[in-house]
């Protein structure tokens, strides 16, 4: 490692589950120009962070730098007809929300926190409450800028270097640094959503609401007791949603219907205790939690804010989970077999006492990225403190998962194993000729990647993969 960047510049890293934490190099620069330095002043490996929202390891890198895109965060330019944005990969949802929900715009894809770039959000194809109906961040993208490991900047989307742009979403950051990205805002008539919130006694019902209300709505999703056993097995309060109208609006909010009110914002001031999460306390939990909503139906009107990032108002809320801190297992199976597959896996999580107190059900559609995470049916995100037995536990889950056809979400991953993720990701041959092809000497890579052996083909492999 040069000189100029040694042990002054470490910083410990990690992704939002704390686990695991790595002293990385970092280094912030301050322009693009700045960003290609690194690349072509030294053959050490890189990745770019953005706001490390990522769970586990997949933006971290202890052996080489760790670039911080914080302040790659400009916006270029606009089209106020349709809504196409372009920006530096370093501004984040939430700058795109204070720009233009007031001027009538919003993201067509979030995630579940606003702390995320658009860069982080190409990389790990980001899906949200309306991946059933729209599918995930990068359907929306029309145009990518990276700057690949020999320096170049290459401008890449459907039509020109497709290949390039498709190893790209959902890539994890592995194909080079992500510098602009162009994609689609939607337009809304106010800052709010008129919501359905539904009561389920079970599993059976749970999926029964989610049939029969989710062609109503855009928006969906559930929280599910993942520790209820016996006939309470999966029960869940269900929220489905839609954009309201001006009209759907009470008359102080009518008067200015793209602004909301500012939320209190509350933090975690310490570590909790190791061991506080508990079956018993996340049993206590859940009870309480599925009983607040007394009545089977209740309407709602709610901003955007309590609506999409109801998390967010809580700082450092990882903190929760004690200086240990946790996974969050988060794996997709396909629509065929997830009413046995669930039921297998809460029966699991159920008699093993593993359950979360944040446990999120989503329905989900088609994939398009090669490393992209969703396929259509069911995604369920589980956080587990860290504790002895997990990772044997988390093995088991495993195998679950595989046997139904699924996959494990890798911008949440930070245990699996390597053969376990090439069953689950059937295009990465596809995608690693690619990888093969612009960054043989493995330039771009992470703790992720190299757990998981992630590395570029010998030419003659490459070649012979290309015909």
């Amino acid at each position: 490692m040069n000189s100029e960047f040694d042990a002054a510049m470490k910083r410990p890293l990690s992704g939002w589950g704390r686990y695991p934490l790595r002293d990385c190099a970092v280094r912030r620069p301050e322009t693009v120009s700045a960003l290609r330095q690194p690349i072509q002043a030294s053959d050490v490996s890189l990745l770019s962070r953005g706001m490390g929202r990522s769970y586990g390891d997949a933006a971290v890198n202890a052996d080489g730098y760790t670039i911080l895109s914080e302040r790659l965060n400009r916006m270029l330019e606009f089209n106020d007809r349709t809504g196409l944005l372009c920006c530096e990969a370093g501004v984040t949802i939430e700058d795109i929300l204070q720009t233009f929900v007031p001027r009538g715009w919003f993201p067509t894809v979030t995630p579940g926190t606003k702390f995320v770039t658009v860069g982080g959000a190409v990389a790990a194809d980001v899906h949200g409450k309306n991946h059933h109906r729209d599918g995930s961040f990068c359907r929306y993208v029309r145009r990518l800028t990276l700057i690949l490991a020999s320096g170049e900047t290459v401008s890449c989307s459907r039509v020109e270097n497709s290949d390039l742009f498709w190893a790209t979403v959902g890539g994890m950051g592995l194909t080079g640094i992500i510098v602009e990205v162009e994609f689609f805002l939607r337009p809304i008539a106010t800052a709010y959503y008129k919501t359905l919130n539904l009561k389920a006694r079970n599993l059976q019902e749970t999926l029964d609401l989610f049939d029969r209300y989710e062609p109503e709505y855009q928006y969906s999703v559930a929280w599910i007791d993942c520790l209820a056993s016996g006939d309470s097995m999966g029960r869940c309060l269900l929220t489905l949603g839609n954009d309201a109208t001006v009209g759907d609006l009470n008359r102080q909010q009518q008067e200015r219907p793209l602004e909301i009110k500012p939320r209190r914002r509350l933090r975690v001031p310490f570590d909790f205790p190791s061991g506080l999460l508990n079956r018993y306390t996340v049993r206590l939990f859940n009870y309480f939690y599925y009983h607040r909503q007394r009545s089977a139906k209740v309407e709602k009107i709610v901003d955007y804010d309590s609506f999409f990032y109801p998390l967010d108002s809580i700082w450092d809320w990882n903190r929760i989970y004690g200086k240990r801190g946790f996974v969050q297992y988060q794996f997709a199976i396909p629509s065929a077999v997830s009413r046995e597959g669930l039921t297998q896996i809460l029966t699991l999580l159920s008699s093993k006492g593993c359950g979360s107190f944040l446990a999120v059900l989503k329905r989900l559609g088609a994939q398009e990225g090669w490393l992209s995470f969703p396929m259509p049916g069911y995604t369920l995100a589980l956080d587990i403190p860290i504790r002895p037995g997990i990772w044997e536990f988390l093995e088991q889950l495993d195998r679950l998962v595989l046997d139904c056809g699924g996959r494990i979400y890798l911008a949440k991953d930070a245990r699996m194993r390597p053969e376990v993720f090439r069953q689950m990701y059937p295009e990465f041959d596809r995608w690693l000729a690619v990888k093969s092809r612009i960054d043989p000497q493995n330039r771009f890579r992470s703790a992720l990647s190299e757990r998981l052996h992630i590395e570029p083909l010998p030419e003659t492999a490459t070649s012979l993969l290309g015909r």
